[in-house]
Order: C-alpha cells, then structure tokens, then sequence
C-alpha cells in the first residue's frame, strides 16, 4: 500500500482529524492513537452504538491503535514524545495553545525529531482574533458566510446535513501532510501545518463569491445559478411526499426534458440564466412532478439524457445499486456496516482493517518504547 511503513502520532478528537488519519491508516499508515484516560476520544460515545463503541466512532477510527496516556503528566508527556521520535506525522485538533501547555507543541517535538510532519487542525486557525474561540462545524460555516447563501423554501439559514467545514478541513489536512511528507523525501525536514476550519469553509465558496469579490449586494440565493435560480438545478416535491432533484442546467437536458412534456415554449427562459424570469419554469415542472411518486419518476427518467436523481433516505443511499455495485459499503465478521476508501489505486489498492480499537488496546507499544530505553 502507498503508505506502509509511514508512523503516525494521532492526538485528534471528533471528526476532522480522525478522517484524516482515517484515511492514512486505510491506505497503510501505522496509526497510533493517544487518547486521554476516562472516557477517551469523546467520539466513542456520540450517537448511536452497535457494539462495543459508536457507529460515528468506528467509521472513522478503524484500522487504527490505541493507547490510553495521562498527558498532564510528566510521564505522560514523555512518552509522546518517545512515540514522535520514530513518527513520520502527528495530528492534533485541540484549540491554539494546548498543545504547548501538554509539552508537545511543534518545536518540542521537532527538537526530538526534525523530519515529523506536524498538523494541527482547528476551528480558526492558529492566528488571527478568533484563534482563541470554541467553535464546532456549524459555528465555522456561519463565519464563513456559507449558510447565508443555503437557504430553506422558509427563507431562513438551513444546517447542512454533512459536516462541510469537518470534513473539507481535513481533506485540506490531507493533502498538506502528503504534500510534507513528499518535499521531506527532497529536504529531509518535516514541517509544520496549520488548517483552520473557518478558512476551509470559506475556501470551498469559489463559485458563490462573485458578487462579494465584485463589491455587489449579497445575492438573492433563490435567483443564483447553485442555489435556487434554475428550473434544472432544483428540488421538487413529488405525490408521495418525497423529493426529486434536477442536477444539470446545460441547454441539451432542458431540451430534452422539456420537450418530452410538451413544452418546448418554457426552454427560451432558461437559455437566458438563472434568475426569477425562470419562475414559469419551475411552477411547471412542480405541477408535473406532483403528479406521480418518485417511484414512478425514477422509472419514467430511466435511460433519458437528463440528471434527473431521487432524494434517498440514508437507508437508500447506502442500498443504492451503484453504491453496492461499486463495492463501496464493506462488512466486518459481525455484519456491521462500513464505508470503503473513496481512493482508489490500480497499484497498491487500500486494504482497511474495519477493527475499531478498544482504549489502550495496544498500550503494550509504551511497554516497548520503555524497555528500549533500558
């Protein structure tokens, strides 16, 4: 695998930090995590549970190990950093400063050990004013002004159900400690990263940013080109109280679309953009869609030139054929249900231990590291 004989020091919590080593491990990495005794990695126990740990914990933790380290301790401390001192990368998620007052801030840790690569994900980043604040997912995307452009049929801010400043912040994570770790093979030194959540947020806005970055009024998101302004990239109920979606606004879908119910007359308004001018569009193709269930939609769509997709239930979506056509959902010995690496090698293809560890399973690595030092 790409990363076999890559170490990982893994002190991150939640979500940002444990996806991205998550997905460090899938792909071969040693990734040792340091969890806190008590109740270890608060993951372990948000939501639901069927076994010995959560589904949130397990979907983002397998494959790794697990030490349980008191590092308010001296003894604590030192033992992290006889880990650093053979690791290729270490990940914290804690807010600025805690990582100094524990002792294992960045320049610590590379005295012990200059080729680490260093990453340390948080809500804002280690400078600036906000630096300092508490801060999870939703918090972040306010900030960043992403959900004053994602709004419900009420008009108001709507929560995403994907954790987007979570999870793009730790692909950007991702890509940062790869990036290291590919210039240390020119310079032999590791580095320093630093991702923040509210940046990564605001990074992920590149088409929604014209009028703010042209000094225009914020835009009406229900007449934007992504957010309700076009009949063809739109949510629309059905008659079994379900939904469907329009995905693709090219010409050649409305055509085919369109004329395929009659109403040709309806394309001139959607070649001219999005924009209110479309509402006839829309109030059509909702009086159509109302007609029948989305069971029959998805039969009557069937083979046609047009993105036209379901709303499926999360039930739905991991029982959606391409889905398990294309291997995605993995079972452990106990039926339990996974989701495979999204990457995929021709070479080298990820082999993920679906194994969550329990707390301190592998605290017999501190035995070791104490006995080389005899």
């Amino acid at each position: 695998m790409k990363l076999e004989g890559v170490k990982v020091v893994d002190l991150s919590v939640f979500l940002p930090g444990p996806y991205l080593t998550l997905t460090l491990a899938d792909h071969g990495a040693e990734v040792i995590k340091v969890e806190p005794p008590g109740e270890g990695d608060p993951g372990r126990h948000i939501g639901l549970s069927d076994g010995p740990v959560s589904v949130v914990f397990r979907n983002v933790n397998r494959g790794k190990k697990s030490v349980v380290i008191d590092l308010k301790t001296p003894e604590g401390r030192e033992q992290v950093l006889k880990l650093c001192e053979t690791a290729d990368v270490f990940v914290e998620s804690y807010r600025p400063g805690v990582m100094q007052r524990l002792g294992v801030d960045y320049a610590t840790v590379a005295k012990r050990n200059p080729r680490i690569v260093y990453c340390s994900v948080s809500a804002f980043g280690q400078e600036g004013p906000y630096r300092d604040r508490p801060a999870h997912d939703l918090a972040t995307m306010a900030f960043s002004g992403a959900l004053s452009i994602s709004l419900g049929r009420d008009g108001v801010p709507a929560m995403s159900g994907v954790a987007v400043a979570d999870i793009v912040s730790s692909l950007h994570a991702l890509s940062g400690v790869l990036m290291a770790l590919y210039r240390r093979e020119q310079t032999g030194r590791g580095d320093y990263i630093d991702v923040s959540m509210h940046h990564a947020a605001l990074a992920a806005l590149p088409n929604v940013l014209g009028a703010a970055m042209s000094h225009k009024p914020q835009p009406d998101p229900k007449h934007e080109r992504t957010t309700g302004g076009s009949a063809f990239y739109q949510v629309y109920d059905t008659a079994d109280g379900r939904y469907l979606v329009l995905g693709a606004q090219e010409i050649k879908f409305v055509r085919n679309l369109l004329e395929r119910l009659g109403r040709p007359d309806l394309i001139a308004p959607c070649e001219k953009g999005p924009g209110p001018h479309q509402q006839p569009v829309k109030d059509f193709l909702q009086s159509v869609f109302k007609e029948r269930s989305l069971a029959d939609w998805k039969g009557w769509f069937a083979g046609m030139d047009v993105s036209f997709a379901p709303v499926n239930t999360l039930r739905e979506a991991l029982d959606d054929e391409n889905i398990r056509g294309c291997g995605l959902i993995l079972h452990d010995a106990d039926g339990r249900e996974y989701i495979a690496p999204v990457v995929r090698y021709l070479d080298e293809p990820a082999r993920p231990d679906l194994k969550a560890p329990l707390p301190g399973e592998h605290n017999a690595l501190l035995s070791a590291l104490k006995a080389s030092q005899t």
